[in-house]
């Protein structure tokens, strides 16, 4: 009969039938040459539409009204397609998601240079705001922390005669001016004052959690370390060798043999916290070694789920600074099913405004 379709051959059929010897091994191996044509041109296709770039939603214009909220800005931003502001806005959703999950433990990491600026006040506020458990610095923003709470810096510019400022006794902080009696004086007398009254209170081993408690409760109203102390979040200072205060704690010890810096604690306090973390999750301004810290201690619990970094270095040269968040997911510090993003930006320009969307959309 013309009109009834003859059955489609199975493999099953086919080794039945060159077992039988009603057909050919030549046969059934063009068979199953055929078969695995069309099952791979199968696969291909099915690789090719997993992987072809799926474009997104149009790209819409960013319009603002006076009076606008500043959180609906960031939503334009999200929006606008291009360039960084889609990283701001994201950086912005993220950040809210994390703050927001109390599972969470949020770590916050920064360089020590924006503690010369304004900036203070804002990482001030985030920590009064109880946004972060663990602060990770580095000894430049305790020295900077110290020296503007008894004393001023002063506005500079990039372009001043640095020949001359030696002369007339300023540093320069890039367009920061620091009097040189506002920091290496200052900061020797008030360090050997604390370390003393420590000391003679029978403490002769401290962590630098131990000495930044002890600097934040001799501060007061503006000081970062004082708003960490009164509201105890750990601040850890991995390189404090590395500025002014560690000098100091270094000569401290000349004079007393027997007075010990316990880095070990440190960790043990770290690991405490990390290992019993049912979440992560970090701002991270800037790089060195204040950002590898705070990565290197959370590939523990197998990375942190979120991750903010803001940054003007580039990736091209290979340094931890330039690399981008991503990248930690190669090595087990960031998971790979975290919520992420890397702002490339002059922190001082963006966080007042992305601190301000915070506290409207976490309110």
């Amino acid at each position: 009969n013309p009109e009834k379709q003859l059955p489609i051959p199975t493999n099953a059929t086919l080794i039945f039938s060159v077992i039988c010897g009603h057909v050919s091994l030549e046969c059934f191996k063009v068979f199953q040459m055929q078969t695995l044509f069309f099952l791979s041109q199968d696969f291909i296709r099915g690789l090719m539409l997993q992987f072809m770039i799926q474009p997104g939603k149009p790209i819409q214009d960013i319009s603002i009204d006076k009076g606008m909220p500043i959180e609906k800005i960031f939503e334009k931003m999200s929006k606008s397609g291009g360039f960084e502001s889609r990283n701001l806005a994201d950086g912005l959703s993220v950040l809210t998601e994390m703050i927001s999950d109390d599972k969470c433990i949020n770590f916050l990491s920064f360089i020590g240079a924006i503690i010369s600026t304004g900036l203070r006040g804002i990482i001030k506020d985030m920590i009064e705001n109880k946004w972060f458990d663990v602060v990770v610095t580095t000894c430049g923003a305790l020295d900077h922390d110290i020296a503007r709470h008894f004393s001023n810096y002063n506005e500079g510019s990039f372009t001043l005669d640095d020949a001359k400022l030696a002369e007339e006794n300023f540093h320069r902080l890039g367009n920061v001016l620091v009097p040189t009696e506002s920091y290496g004086p200052l900061i020797e007398k008030k360090m050997q004052s604390f370390l003393e009254e420590e000391y003679n209170n029978g403490i002769k081993e401290m962590s630098t959690e131990d000495i930044c408690k002890m600097i934040g409760k001799h501060l007061g109203d503006g000081s970062f370390l004082y708003s960490a102390f009164k509201n105890n979040v750990r601040v850890i200072v991995p390189g404090i060798m590395d500025g002014a205060v560690g000098s100091q704690i270094w000569l401290f010890s000349q004079k007393h043999s027997d007075f010990k810096l316990n880095m070990m604690k440190d960790a043990d306090t770290l690991s405490g916290i990390i290992f019993k973390a049912k979440k992560s999750g970090a701002l991270m301004i800037g790089g060195g070694i204040s950002k590898h810290h705070t990565l290197w201690w959370n590939q523990n619990r197998d990375g942190l789920d979120f991750a903010v970094y803001i940054t003007t270095a580039q990736e091209f040269d290979g340094s931890l600074s330039g690399a981008l968040v991503r990248e930690a997911i190669s090595w087990g510090k960031v998971t790979q099913n975290a919520k992420e993003t890397t702002i490339h930006a002059e922190v001082t320009t963006v966080l007042p405004f992305l601190y301000s969307a915070l506290l409207s959309k976490l309110k």
